[in-house]
């Protein structure tokens, strides 16, 4: 368990990450965290668990109609 403590940056409240943490996360300063409310509290991801689900339907439909779309392309 990682232990993280508020503090005040500025006007805002913000949190500091530790590096093992980042390094964990794979991510580095400037990057997006995304904050998804699950059953068992929160989850904090460095990805856009949404966008993933688009894309893997955008995968999905080029490849089911990927004929229709070279036909659109023409």
């Amino acid at each position: 368990m990682i232990k993280l403590k508020v503090t005040t940056v500025g006007n805002s409240a913000g949190v500091i990450f530790p590096k093992e943490l980042m390094e964990k996360l794979r991510i580095s300063k400037g990057d997006t965290l995304y904050v998804l409310e699950t059953p068992n509290g929160f989850e904090l991801t460095p990805y856009d668990p949404e966008f993933v689900q688009q894309m893997e339907v955008a995968e999905y439909v080029m490849r089911e109609d990927r004929n229709v779309l070279r036909l659109l392309a023409n």
